[in-house]
């Protein structure tokens, strides 16, 4: 009996996992966001490999996290993948953002006309820094 139920909480869980992981790369995909991005980078042609590798970082980052396995490559690997997830989570915001018109819809509310890189620079630093400033101090890492 106590099989059962441990076997209907793993299914449960994956099932849910996988129903919440669907709705996370469905949205990305669906907003147009990785087509956005290759169209902006000239890279179109490579469209479906960024949703598959969207998926599958998805997919091997929450396996990373939930079973926090080793991977005994170095300080230097660290530093090439933070840098390399940083890039990817910055495009990505900038592209939802561009996406869906924020920085424009925000301009015309305040009357912005002149600044507007430097308004799309300071939110990429603000963001930036108050990751840096999370990492730092509040993660506990």
């Amino acid at each position: 009996m106590i099989v059962l139920k441990q076997l209907f909480l793993v299914l449960a869980g994956l099932g849910a996992g996988a129903v919440v992981a669907a709705g996370v790369f469905a949205l990305i995909t669906s907003v147009g966001l990785m087509v956005r991005l290759a169209g902006k980078t000239h890279t179109g042609k490579y469209a479906k490999v960024y949703e598959t590798c969207v998926a599958l970082g998805g997919t091997f980052g929450n396996l990373w996290y939930l079973y926090q396995f080793r991977v005994p490559l170095g300080a230097w690997f660290l530093v090439v993948c933070g840098l390399a997830f940083g890039v990817y989570i910055g495009v990505l915001v900038m592209s939802l953002a561009e996406s869906l018109n924020v920085t424009a819809i925000f301009a015309r509310r305040i009357r912005l006309s002149k600044g507007i890189p430097w308004v799309v620079l300071g939110i990429a630093l603000g963001k930036g820094l108050g990751a840096w400033y999370f990492y730092q101090f509040m993660s506990g890492v």
